[in-house]
């Protein structure tokens, strides 16, 4: 570890990367939060991870939608990024479910999808229960400038 930097302090929930023993302030988002990860491809999960822990950023990984909401309703992530095509439960049955919870009803969310075919209507659904959608690839720029959209509409909900 370089000198001078500290180890962070371990949590109850284990970082998507245990290797990260410290985190690198490579990009400038607006502010640090917890991020709630959800998406079915292992090694996407782990990416997005990764790239938020660099940044500083608390983050919670599940690989389900069910798995999702329970993590959800138990830590309260400031914001959520999740992968709208899933087995099971998918993005958009996730984002309703969260919405029917008071605790959910506000919290920011980013759907990602390499689906560039996606029918008006479910388009028109995720906005009305206060969405984004943003297309895979997502690189390091693109995440930063979501991350301080997301935060930036979670002030504004709550002011």
């Amino acid at each position: 570890m370089p000198e001078g930097m500290n180890t962070p302090a371990r949590s109850a929930t284990p970082a998507c990367n245990p290797n990260i023993g410290y985190a690198r302030k490579c990009h400038n988002f607006t502010r640090m939060a917890s991020v709630l990860v959800i998406d079915d491809d292992p090694a996407v999960g782990l990416t997005l991870c990764r790239m938020l822990e660099a940044a500083g950023h608390r983050v919670a990984r599940e690989e389900t939608a069910a798995g999702g909401l329970e993590r959800a309703a138990s830590n309260r992530p400031e914001a959520v990024i999740l992968d709208l095509r899933m087995p099971g439960l998918g993005g958009l049955d996730f984002l309703r479910a969260l919405r029917q919870n008071p605790d959910g009803a506000t919290v920011p969310v980013a759907l990602l999808t390499g689906d560039y075919f996606i029918r008006d209507e479910t388009l028109a659904e995720l906005a009305a229960l206060g969405a984004v959608i943003r297309y895979k690839p997502v690189y390091l720029d693109d995440l930063a400038a979501l991350m301080r959209d997301l935060l930036s509409a979670s002030r504004e909900a709550v002011s």
